[in-house]
């Protein structure tokens, strides 16, 4: 059982859950190419948030500071409210 001494105090290393491979287990190992598609579905493929249906695109957009404070007081989600304002009103026009 490995010991390591930190800062004057020995800490006691004992994973007994997961023990060292030895030559046989890595001999053992299942590799990627051994898995199932089952198990390969369990793996995401890409990184990140899943991609939206529907796609916004980022925009800079110069507004008066009331607008901007009066949408920032709504709390949080101000952004989409903002976009439901101007869907409405792309609407009514």
């Amino acid at each position: 059982m490995p010991t390591v001494k930190a800062k004057s105090k020995t800490v006691d290393l004992d994973d007994s859950d997961n023990p060292e491979w030895l030559a046989a287990d890595f001999k053992h190992a299942k590799g990627p190419d051994s898995l199932s598609d089952i198990e390969l579905a369990a793996f995401p493929k890409t990184r990140g948030r899943p991609k939206s249906g529907t796609a916004k695109q980022l925009v800079s957009l110069r507004l008066e500071q009331s607008v901007m404070e009066a949408l920032r007081a709504t709390g949080p989600g101000w952004q989409k409210r903002a976009n439901d304002i101007l869907k409405s009103a792309m609407k009514a026009a």
